[in-house]
């Protein structure tokens, strides 16, 4: 099934080159609604900035495909006399990476540009030849001269720091850049939308296609829209770890690898009796699956679903990913078409008066 097509990659890419820090949602988010507007009945937004799509509204039965938005990022948290910035971290940001980085800093007078800098190799000699880096010498310089420079700047303590890096390919099969976790999901999404539009598919149900904040600190705005939606089924999608790559160790992490489809996981949060329907889909529609097994949680929006308001039937559909939470994450494009493919099936499976009562 032939999905991207030449708009579905220019909205990609728009929506990964802009960057959507947890708590500062709301750019990457106009582009999402944007892109989606035309494929839904109706678009929602609600106070933390979780947007929302309603094919067919109004029936009792409702059901939820989901994916988080936001990214990782920094914070700007201390400014040295001498104009250099300390940072905190916004979501599960990488400080093993950050030495070299290229960094845009928001600010209220715009994009400041700086880079996270770090001692020549040539200066570390005795105990600091092998020195790493850690959440408390990495650094931001942006050229000043002192701290007065900085706030000149329009830069103070709470503004949030993201990486330059954008979206590319490798090798014509892989998507690459930062932010491919979890912005492809809500790529993936907005694609089930369009593929119900234009294939003219009337669903017995009211679908949700939800966009949520907040995901990199604690699944905060899945908790808040499970809430206000009330759902009675919800599939979500987010990223996974490829566990193919050198130095993951199989047996703790698994073995996934890009180019094999999306990954299907067992955990408690994961409803048995759905997870097995998607399944039957996907072996149904010659869709290949992979699967996982996650320990007390799935780490993903999917528990904020289902322990929410009673317990709501929820799946997690996952991408294989190399690197995540770097700013060369690479996912493949055969698994972004089978995600899609995959979700858009399993809706046209379920019945609007369907229980997921074991007995």
């Amino acid at each position: 099934m032939n999905i991207i097509t030449q708009k579905s990659e220019e909205f990609l890419y728009k929506y990964l080159n802009n960057a959507s820090p947890t708590g500062y949602e709301v750019s990457g988010q106009k582009i999402w609604v944007e892109y989606i507007k035309s494929y839904v009945d109706s678009w929602h937004l609600d106070n933390y900035g979780t947007a929302y799509g309603v094919i067919n509204p109004g029936h009792e039965y409702k059901v939820i495909i989901e994916a988080h938005a936001d990214e990782i990022s920094w914070y700007v948290n201390y400014i040295s006399d001498n104009g250099y910035i300390q940072v905190i971290r916004n979501g599960g940001s990488d400080h093993i990476i950050a030495p070299s980085m290229r960094v845009n800093i928001h600010t209220k007078k715009g994009i400041v540009k700086g880079v996270f800098g770090w001692p020549a190799i040539h200066t570390r000699k005795g105990k600091d030849e092998n020195m790493s880096p850690t959440i408390d010498n990495i650094f931001v310089d942006v050229g000043a001269k002192d701290k007065a420079d900085v706030l000149a700047m329009g830069i103070h303590v709470g503004c949030v720091i993201t990486f330059q890096d954008e979206l590319t390919t490798l090798n014509d099969i892989y998507y690459c850049g930062r932010a491919l976790d979890n912005r492809l999901g809500g790529f993936c999404i907005a694609e089930v939308a369009r593929l119900l539009k234009e294939k003219k598919k009337k669903l017995p149900f009211s679908l949700y296609i939800v966009n949520a904040v907040q995901e990199e600190i604690g699944l905060r705005g899945a908790e808040m829209i499970a809430n206000t939606i009330k759902p009675h089924v919800a599939i979500i999608t987010d990223v996974t770890h490829d566990t193919s790559t050198p130095l993951i160790n199989n047996k703790i992490q698994g073995d996934i690898k890009c180019g094999l489809g999306p990954t299907l996981t067992y955990a408690p949060a994961v409803h048995n009796l759905l997870r097995e329907q998607v399944i039957e889909v996907a072996e149904s529609k010659k869709i290949d699956f992979q699967r996982s097994a996650s320990s007390r949680t799935t780490g993903t929006d999917t528990d904020a679903f289902a322990y929410s308001n009673g317990g709501i039937p929820s799946v997690l559909i996952s991408l294989p990913l190399k690197y995540m939470h770097t700013t060369v994450e690479m996912a493949h494009k055969k698994d972004v078409e089978s995600v899609v493919h995959l979700i858009y099936e399993t809706l046209l499976s379920i019945r609007p008066d369907q229980s997921f009562k074991y007995f």
